[in-house]
C-alpha cells in the first residue's frame, strides 16, 4: 500500500510534452482526455430507457386513477377577488403562469430526455453544492489553519478536486448544450446565462488559487499582475493583495456565480430543454428549404407536446451528489492537495546572497524592473503596453512605490536609523547614489563570502558595500519580511511589495521555471508537482505561446483583448448565423439523441403525438 500511494504521490517535479509551440503537463493532459473520455462516453453509451407516453396519455392516467401516480384534481384557479389589484396578487399570479409548480419541479420531461449528456446539469450543481460545502469547512478553521494542520490540509484537499470536479462537469456540460444547439427556441438568454455561469466560475478559481498564499499563488499574482496592469484595473483589482483576492473569492464571485446559475435554472425551467435539431413537436422530421426552417424555429419556440418520460428530479440530483461527493473523497484521499510553501525574501537572501545583493543594488540604481515598470507604481515605460491607446497610463499611477527607497533605505531606517553608512547614503545626491550602485553592481559577480559576510573588490562605490551588507543580514533573519508587510496600515495581507522586490530577482523566476510555472510553460494553467491545474484557461494562455504574440512587447494587452472577443463570440453563438448553424452541420447530435431519432425515423408509436392545439 504505501508503495501504491508513493506512485501517485503528486507532489514530485511534473512531467510535460512538448509539440511545436505547445508544452502541457500530463496531470493537465490527463484530466483532459478524461473529461473528452466521460463526454464520449455520454454520447455513446445507451441510457436507460422509459416507455414513453404523451402528455394526453398522462392526462388519462389521472384521470382514470390507472397509472402509476395517485389521481390529483386539478388545480383550483383563484377567483378574482378585492385583492386582485394588490401588487403581491399581480405578482403572484404572474409567478404561477410563467413557472407554475409542475413546471419548476418536473416529474415528467420529453421522451427525446434520455442521454447522458444531459445528467451533466445536474451533476454540475451537486459538485458546486460540494466546493461551497468544502469551502465553508475551510472557513471553519481560518484562512492559513490548511497550511499548518492535516485535517485542513484535507479539507482543503475536498475543495480543489470538487472544483476540478465542477469545472469538469460545467465544461462537458458546455460541450453538450452546444453540440446540442440549446439556444434553439428563444432559449438564448439560457445559453448566454449559463456562459456567463461558467466565466464567473473561472474568476471564482482563479481568485481562489491566488488566495493560497502559497509559492503558485504568489508567481500566479506577480505574472497575472501583468495582464490586469495592462488593462488599467491593475491597482483596483490588485492580484497581489491576498486578502482582496480572498474576499472576492468567498463574498463577490460566489454570490455572482449563484445568482447566474440560479438564474439558469430557472430560464431552462421556464423554457424548458431544446427539441431534438429537425424535429417538430410531432416527431416529424423537417425538411430543407428557408420557408421550412422558418416554420422548425417556430415549432422549435412552442411547448413539446410530444412523448414524455418520468423524470425523478430529486433522485437524480441525490444520486449526482453522491457520485460528486465519492469522486471528491476518493481524490482527495489518495492525491492530498499541493502545499509548496511561499518563497520569503529571507529564504531567497539565505539561498542566493548574490542574487539578493544584486538585485537591492539595482533598485537603488534604479534599473530594476519595478524601477522602469511604469503604471501603477511609477512614470517609468518599461511595462506600459499600448494597443491603439494606452489604458495603464490611462488609470495613471494609483500605487507608487520608489524601489530603492521603498525596498532599502526606508527598511533601513527603520532598523538601524544611526548607521553611518546609511547616513551617508542618504544625503548624498540622487546622481551620485545612483554611481555608487552601479559601481557596486559592476564589481558584484566577483563577490566573496567570508561565513555569511559578502566581500566585493575595491571599487567607487561610496557606502553602499556597507549598506547591503547590513540589508543582507536584515533579511536573513526574516525582519525585511516583517517590515515589508507591517508597514501597512490595516491587515498585513498586501504583499505588493515584497512580491515586486521578489521578481526583480532572478532567483524567483528561477523557481518558477523548475516548477514549470513560466509564461511559456503554459504557466497560469500549471499547478507545482504534478497536480492539475486550471486547464480551462488555456484559451488565455494560448495567445503567449504564438509565433509573433509571444515576443511582442503587448502581448498581455494582445492576450485579455484576443481572449475578451473568444468570450464575447462564445456568449453571442446564438445570434450569430454560420456560428450557431455548427452544431447542425457536424452531427454530433445524432449521438445525443440517436434512440429518438431511431424511433422517430422507424414511425414507431412511441415517437408521434397529437399535434398541438389550435393547429
Amino acid at each position: 500500500m504505501p508503495g501504491f500511494l508513493a506512485s501517485i504521490d503528486l507532489s514530485e517535479p511534473g512531467r510535460y510534452l512538448h509539440w511545436n509551440v505547445f508544452t502541457i503537463s500530463e496531470s493537465n493532459l490527463v484530466l483532459i482526455v478524461v473529461m473528452a473520455i466521460i463526454f464520449g462516453l455520454a454520447l455513446i453509451v445507451p441510457f436507460p430507457s422509459h416507455k414513453a407516453s404523451t402528455d394526453a396519455d398522462a392526462l388519462d392516467e389521472v384521470a382514470s386513477g390507472s397509472g402509476d401516480e395517485p389521481t390529483r384534481p386539478p388545480a383550483a384557479v383563484p377567483a378574482a377577488d378585492s385583492g386582485s389589484a394588490m401588487w403581491t396578487a399581480r405578482l403572484r399570479r404572474r409567478m404561477m403562469a410563467l413557472l407554475p409548480p409542475e413546471r419548476l419541479i418536473p416529474d415528467r420531461q420529453p421522451a427525446y430526455v434520455a442521454s447522458w449528456v444531459y445528467v451533466f446539469g445536474i451533476a454540475t450543481l451537486s459538485a458546486l453544492g460540494v466546493v461551497i460545502v468544502s469551502g465553508f469547512a475551510i472557513a471553519l478553521g481560518g484562512v492559513d489553519w490548511w497550511h499548518t494542520n492535516p485535517v485542513g490540509h484535507f479539507f482543503n484537499s475536498l475543495h480543489l478536486w470538487s472544483v476540478e470536479i465542477f469545472m469538469a462537469f460545467m465544461v462537458i456540460h458546455l460541450w453538450g448544450k452546444f453540440w446540442m444547439a440549446a439556444w434553439r427556441g428563444r432559449r438564448g438568454r439560457t445559453w448566454v446565462t449559463g456562459v456567463l455561469a461558467f466565466v464567473a466560475s473561472v474568476g471564482e478559481a482563479f481568485t481562489g488559487y491566488l488566495s493560497q498564499q502559497n509559492f503558485d499563488s504568489q508567481w500566479i499574482a506577480t505574472n497575472g499582475k501583468d495582464a490586469f496592469n495592462s488593462a488599467g484595473v491593475g491597482a483596483f483589482f490588485n492580484l497581489m493583495n491576498f486578502g482582496q483576492m480572498l474576499l472576492w473569492h468567498v463574498v463577490l464571485f460566489p454570490l455572482l456565480l449563484v445568482t447566474l446559475v440560479g438564474a439558469h435554472v430557472l430560464l431552462v425551467r421556464v423554457r424548458g430543454v431544446a427539441h431534438p435539431i429537425d424535429a417538430d413537436p410531432a416527431g416529424a422530421e423537417v425538411g430543407g428549404g428557408r420557408s421550412a426552417r422558418r416554420a422548425q424555429r417556430r415549432a422549435e419556440a412552442v411547448e413539446w407536446r410530444g412523448p414524455t418520460r418520468r423524470y425523478d428530479i430529486l433522485k437524480e440530483g441525490a444520486i449526482a451528489a453522491m457520485v460528486a461527493i465519492i469522486l471528491t473523497v476518493l481524490l482527495a484521499g489518495l492525491l492530498s492537495s499541493p502545499d509548496i510553501p511561499p518563497l520569503t525574501i529571507r529564504t531567497w537572501a539565505q539561498a542566493a546572497p548574490a542574487d539578493f545583493l544584486g538585485t537591492a543594488a539595482s533598485e537603488l540604481a534604479g534599473t530594476s524592473e519595478t524601477s522602469h515598470y511604469g503604471p501603477p507604481y511609477n512614470y517609468g515605460s518599461g511595462n506600459v503596453q499600448r494597443i491603439g491607446v494606452s489604458w495603464q497610463k490611462l488609470a495613471g499611477v494609483r500605487q507608487p512605490i520608489v524601489p530603492g527607497r521603498a525596498f532599502v533605505v526606508a527598511p533601513l531606517t527603520r532598523f538601524e536609523p544611526n548607521n553611518p553608512a546609511l547616513s551617508a547614503f542618504r544625503i548624498a545626491p540622487a546622481s551620485e547614489q545612483r554611481a555608487w550602485a552601479n559601481a557596486y553592481l559592476a564589481v558584484l559577480p566577483h563577490v566573496v563570502f567570508h561565513g555569511k559576510r559578502p566581500t566585493v573588490p575595491a571599487a567607487d562605490d561610496g557606502p553602499v558595500p556597507s549598506l547591503l551588507a547590513t540589508e543582507l543580514d536584515l533579511a536573513r533573519s526574516g525582519a525585511l519580511d516583517a517590515d515589508l508587510i507591517a508597514n501597512q496600515s490595516f491587515y498585513g495581507t498586501n504583499f505588493t511589495g515584497p512580491l515586486l522586490f521578489l521578481e526583480d530577482g532572478s532567483y524567483f523566476a528561477s523557481r518558477a521555471h523548475a516548477e514549470h510555472l513560466t509564461g511559456t510553460q503554459w504557466g497560469v494553467m500549471n499547478e507545482t508537482g504534478s497536480f492539475p491545474g486550471q486547464p480551462w484557461l488555456w484559451l488565455y494562455q494560448l495567445w503567449y505561446q504564438l509565433p509573433g504574440f509571444r515576443n511582442s512587447a503587448n502581448v498581455d494587452l494582445i492576450a485579455i483583448y484576443l481572449t475578451g472577443v473568444a468570450t464575447i463570440l462564445l456568449l453571442a453563438v446564438p445570434f450569430i448565423p454560420g456560428l450557431r448553424d455548427i452544431p447542425r452541420k457536424i452531427p454530433i447530435h445524432r449521438l445525443i439523441w440517436r434512440s429518438w431519432y431511431r424511433r422517430s425515423e422507424a414511425g414507431t408509436p412511441e415517437a408521434r403525438s397529437p399535434s398541438p392545439p389550435g393547429t
